[in-house]
């Protein structure tokens, strides 16, 4: 139940909105975990032209063109998520750890999240920030720590450019593709929602397998041979 709610509240946000609604809510994704990859997967499928009802608008204007809306809602995306990442690197290089132990509660970050994250920055460098950017689910995590272990703004801001365009182009032509294929398929969109779902929470379940498995490779290899 909740995820559907979370579901109709950034689809019905989108689809009304347009890419404000996108630009928005990438914003504030670069720090609140404000389910990115939904809003961006809603928005590729927005793009496609998957919607009878809804559409890409800028400036009050509709774009009919699905190429054009694809590169708008992605770039939007790229451009709202990177300034939002600034404002977090911010927050950390200003706030520092004593901010955010005591503050961190609003900003969803407790010790452990940030312990986790600053171990990442210390064990691949900035290499964490385009990775962390890029990933789904640990990229609200990136921004506050990269600010706190004082990686600079000029190294911060491209590899963050990096890693949210990535992402950004990534999940919105998955949501393209799902889209295209039900309009082609079914005729009866309904179910695009459905589909974008299934495809977050796959997304999101095979990103953890993946981060599990290497986890534990990495502590075995850790541990040696007995002696």
């Amino acid at each position: 139940m909740v995820l559907a709610s979370l579901t109709s509240s950034v689809t019905t946000f989108v689809g009304d909105h347009g890419l404000y609604a996108v630009f928005v809510l990438m914003l504030v994704a670069a720090v609140f975990p404000t389910a990115s990859e939904l809003v961006m997967l809603y928005a590729g499928a927005l793009a496609s032209g998957a919607f009878a009802t809804a559409h890409v608008t800028a400036f009050g204007n509709r774009i009919d063109t699905p190429a054009w809306a694809f590169l708008a809602v992605a770039i939007t995306g790229v451009v709202a998520n990177t300034i939002g990442a600034v404002g977090g690197w911010a927050i950390g290089s200003l706030g520092g750890r004593p901010f955010l132990e005591r503050h961190g509660r609003w900003l969803h970050v407790n010790a452990a999240k940030l312990e986790r994250a600053e171990r990442r920055f210390h064990e691949r460098g900035a290499l964490a920030v385009p990775v962390g950017f890029a990933l789904p689910v640990v990229r609200s995590f990136v921004a506050i720590p990269a600010g706190i272990v004082r990686i600079e703004l000029r190294r911060f801001l491209p590899l963050a450019l990096l890693g949210t365009a990535v992402f950004c182009f990534a999940v919105a032509g998955i949501g393209w593709a799902v889209g295209s294929s039900y309009e082609r398929i079914h005729g009866d969109l309904r179910y695009v929602d459905a589909a974008i779902v299934a495809a977050l929470v796959l997304a999101t379940l095979a990103f953890v397998v993946i981060r599990r498995r290497r986890r534990s490779t990495t502590l075995a290899r850790g541990a040696g041979p007995p002696r």
